[in-house]
């Protein structure tokens, strides 16, 4: 047998073999170049700030200790997850500014050593992640629900979550309350979330026709939240593949009361840092009156294999 026929049958044996892991593992995750802007601020009314964020990367990587194999058969690989979170405290004065930071901390603490690194993203995959992230957010709500209970001096307290893990270009979203996730795609801003308001609710239940005709208590009342006096929590999710330069943003209602849609598109079209344009979006909110706290984490996304071809 010739060389050349080794060759090819090498190739078809590799092609088969990655059909074979796509079929059932899905594709490989895709080694992402990320960059992060985050800010906060009490807003113009206010005192105090009830808002937190977080943004906490994890990382993975291998090693072969002891081979005979050829240099090139085990590439160096540093695999990379970003976890990014908003947190809008209700309840007042410090219990809101309380509620809001142990949700991220317990965030963080829960999900220290349960972390599942899906080799590759497929359905199955995506539906189990998405179900360890409703297990993690309820059981950030039952903490809460026990540092407030009846006899509790913080009784009441409560908060917004919207976050987002992203392994490689896959997002996944959760959500709880009327923070906000959107992603910026080729000049178009899309709402990836709900508000859990009475306002939504009666639209939903066509008693409303629009947002619009609803009283601002209605928009501001929310019917669902980790925390507070809510026996259980209603944690939405979705799975979300990303683009190269897709843009993904976190925001308290601060931000979205004081801003519309299209000027956040505005900003996000322009060509700022992403930390920059979190300071025009902060901006903005307080220029428009500035009545909340507002908070906003901002990700843009490429894929380093593109990012490398592109420099």
């Amino acid at each position: 047998m010739s060389a050349f026929s080794d060759t090819a049958t090498l190739n078809q044996a590799e092609a088969e073999w990655d059909a074979l892991a796509a079929k059932h593992f899905g594709s490989e995750t895709t080694a992402v170049d990320v960059s992060f802007g985050a800010l906060t601020h009490p807003g113009k009314v206010r005192t105090n700030n009830e808002d937190h964020y977080s943004v906490v990367r994890r990382f993975r990587s291998r090693e072969v200790l002891l081979t005979n194999m050829p240099p090139k058969t085990y590439p160096p690989r540093d695999d990379e997850a970003f976890a990014l979170a908003v947190a809008d405290g209700v309840g007042g004065a410090a219990f809101g500014e309380l509620a809001s930071l142990i949700a991220l901390r317990s965030g963080w603490e829960l999900t220290g050593s349960a972390f599942k690194w899906p080799f590759k993203v497929n359905d199955s995959e995506s539906l189990e992640v998405q179900e360890s992230i409703r297990v993690f957010i309820r059981m950030i709500h039952r903490r809460l629900q026990a540092e407030s209970g009846p006899d509790s001096p913080l009784r009441g307290m409560g908060t917004t979550l919207t976050g987002a893990l992203t392994i490689g270009m896959d997002a996944f979203i959760a959500h709880v309350g009327d923070s906000r996730a959107y992603v910026f795609r080729r000049g178009r801003l899309h709402r990836l979330t709900r508000d859990h308001t009475l306002a939504e609710q009666l639209v939903a239940d066509g008693i409303l026709h629009s947002i619009d005709e609803a009283s601002s208590g209605f928009r501001s009342t929310l019917i669902n939240c980790l925390g507070g006096s809510f026996e259980d929590v209603q944690v939405d999710t979705c799975h979300v593949p990303l683009l190269d330069n897709d843009q993904l943003l976190l925001c308290t209602d601060g931000l979205t009361d004081m801003v519309s849609e299209a000027d956040i598109a505005r900003i996000l079209t322009s060509t700022l840092p992403v930390q920059e344009a979190c300071q025009a979006l902060i901006d903005t909110a307080l220029a428009n009156g500035g009545r909340d706290n507002v908070t906003v984490v901002l990700a843009q996304y490429q894929s380093a294999n593109n990012a490398r071809c592109g420099s």
